[in-house]
């Protein structure tokens, strides 16, 4: 593992899925330890299956307004996550003088599932699942017990 990264911005397309998901699975795992922001590359709305997944194992997101790169402050981030090809050229060109570091994490985009409610619901289980995977990988392990998500 290398380095935690004291602050670490999740960015995806329109940050209404996958960066909104992230960050607060990274919230709920290093509230201490490391500042979480998320944003998204172009303006989005609220994905209600989002929320839904995350309230699942008792992570709020409702209350989530997507974010774009071009209203944050500034980039004073020590690692951006990028979660979609297209946030992730955006990013390489925003920063291309910054010295942060830039991964991406090829996150399928749930919001391409069909079928029935419940199929739906677990195409976005499985990103969260797959997020929180990675995040866990990529950050270590909390430095103070956090209950596992299922």
């Amino acid at each position: 593992m290398r380095d935690r990264p004291g602050a670490v911005l999740f960015v995806c397309r329109q940050n209404a899925v996958r960066s909104p998901m992230a960050a607060a699975l990274a919230r709920h795992y290093f509230p201490k330890e490391i500042y979480v922001r998320s944003a998204g590359i172009l303006p989005g709305e609220k994905d209600p299956f989002a929320a839904a997944a995350m309230q699942e194992v008792g992570l709020d997101i409702s209350g989530h307004r997507p974010t774009s790169v071009d209203d944050l402050e500034d980039m004073n981030f020590d690692l951006v996550v990028t979660l979609a090809p297209e946030a992730h050229h955006h990013i390489l060109e925003l920063t291309r003088t910054d010295a942060l570091e830039v991964e991406y994490w090829p996150i399928s985009d749930p919001t391409a599932a069909t079928g029935s409610r419940a199929q739906i619901l677990d195409a976005y289980r499985a990103v969260r699942r797959d997020l929180e995977r990675r995040i866990l990988a990529r950050l270590g392990p909390p430095s103070v017990a956090a209950p596992s998500v299922p």
